[in-house]
């Protein structure tokens, strides 16, 4: 696959070896994206290496992972599965996109969308949470069928407000 500038990607499943490349998508992701969100002290603990160490088990373990690649570095990750309770928010769809980050260098180039395609095919239908202050997010996903259905949790842990989004 290329992206839509020509440069040559790879969508492939994760392996253990990839650890320390989803750690930094989706540690680079999080600050590029929520920085300005949350409070400061929110990144004493939601450091690289603490990442690191819970991809590394999350992989071990036989965790599901699609991973993009573009010269030898992982670049994003995507994760799908089956819908889950959120708070008190029953699933409404058997399917669940739970995470989708790229390195915003990589924003719009087809990436995204390769890895979105692989994890849900596009006429499945599912269910996703995305942070309610990510407009960016929320219009990929609306382009792709997706659209909000009301539903919106708090994730106390970090002080963000989610809202669902169903096909």
């Amino acid at each position: 696959m290329s992206t839509e500038t020509g440069e040559p990607f790879v969508i492939r499943a994760a392996t253990s070896s990839d650890s320390a490349g989803c750690a930094y998508v989706h540690h680079t992701s999080w600050v590029e994206t929520y920085s300005a969100l949350l409070p400061a002290a929110h990144w004493e603990s939601d450091t690289l290496a603490r990442r690191e160490d819970a991809w590394r088990r999350w992989l071990d373990d036989g965790a599901v992972v699609t991973v993009a690649e573009a010269h030898g570095r992982v670049v994003g990750f995507a994760i799908a599965g089956a819908g889950r309770q959120v708070g008190d928010h029953q699933p409404v769809r058997d399917r669940e996109l739970y995470s989708l980050y790229v390195l915003g260098a990589r924003h719009g180039t087809g990436i995204g969308q390769a890895l979105l395609e692989t994890v849900l095919a596009p006429t499945t239908p599912a269910q996703l949470w995305v942070a309610e202050s990510n407009p960016r997010a929320r219009r990929f996903y609306e382009r792709n069928g997706f659209v909000a259905d009301g539903a919106r949790f708090v994730d106390e842990s970090v002080h963000l407000a989610e809202v669902r989004h169903v096909r």
